[in-house]
């Protein structure tokens, strides 16, 4: 099989069309389509169904995806290495991790990374969905459990909790409650505990708003609910890690809590030689160790 054809198959399969394969290969439709039609011939089998929606993979189609996504893994982890030097740290790194970690702790801490290896392109993808990668969704994820996925380097980086805060402005207008049952005068802002979130997070804010009488503010995400407890809307539950990048916050009920939730850091096995996951893994690390002693400081 000609390797130029197999790249052109791969690259109408993932888009579903010629077209659309055209602009990323930067050929034409026909030049495509030729090339498609000769893999076909040489092949001896039909390779796609075409239909007025696009293209489907046949059976035999899907046969040979699963061949060249394997052979594009292998190559991209092979560039991969290969950009890698010993002496320098460049190249794009996928880190996948949730949003509220993302946006509340990573981000506000990368300007540091950059400083020190100005050459990296740093890809975030913040979500709740677990992403795959020993398929190579992405190269490095931090996650709020431990993976369960095989060939995985892991290591635990912390364990968090959810708490209650309130801002410094809400506390002296409003007053802080001294028990559970007085939060119910309070309003609650939380994420809906049927959204995407740490498990343990969700059963805290099931708990509370089940036994809470006063308005609510729901919101999909832990950077909404700090932007409520910040604007001074009323009391928030968020991970604890923002007693350290928010001092001034005010801890509420300090009896009330979640469960422990560990904080893992994952990379494939493959990519364990990789100078780029080297240095964002001991950034992290580096980053984790400062929080904690300043907590123990404090």
């Amino acid at each position: 099989m000609d390797w130029d054809k197999l790249r052109i198959f791969h690259a109408v399969a993932e888009a579903g069309s010629l077209t659309h394969a055209g602009d990323v290969l930067h050929l034409s439709q026909s030049a495509v389509s030729r090339q498609i039609r000769a893999l076909e011939e040489g092949l001896g089998t039909t390779l796609f169904h075409r239909h007025a929606r696009g293209l489907i993979l046949t059976e035999q189609g899907e046969m040979l995806f699963d061949a060249t996504k394997a052979m594009n893994r292998k190559l991209d982890t092979t560039a991969a290495r290969i950009r890698d030097s010993e002496e320098h740290v460049f190249g794009e790194l996928k880190v996948t991790t949730t949003t509220g970690f993302g946006t509340l702790w990573l981000v506000p801490r990368l300007a540091k990374l950059y400083e020190r290896y100005p050459d990296l392109k740093i890809d975030l993808l913040l979500e709740e969905r677990v992403l795959d990668l020993p398929m190579r969704e992405a190269d490095v994820a931090i996650r709020m459990k431990e993976p369960s996925q095989a060939d995985l380097i892991r290591r635990r980086l912390l364990n968090i909790r959810m708490r209650l805060y309130a801002s410094p402005e809400y506390a002296e207008r409003m007053g802080l409650p001294q028990k559970v049952e007085e939060l119910a005068t309070h309003r609650l802002i939380c994420q809906n505990p049927t959204t995407p979130q740490v498990h343990a997070g969700a059963v805290l804010a099931q708990g509370l708003l089940a036994q809470h009488g006063s308005t609510t503010l729901l919101v999909n995400s832990y950077f909404g609910v700090l932007q409520g407890v910040l604007s001074h809307v009323g009391i928030g539950i968020l991970p604890n890690y923002m007693e350290h990048e928010m001092p001034y916050l005010v801890r509420v009920l300090p009896d009330v809590e979640s469960s422990e939730v560990p904080v893992f850091l994952a990379f494939p096995e493959e990519l364990r030689t990789s100078r780029r996951v080297a240095a964002f893994r001991d950034f992290v690390l580096e980053e984790i160790t400062a929080m904690r002693r300043n907590q123990e400081e404090s």
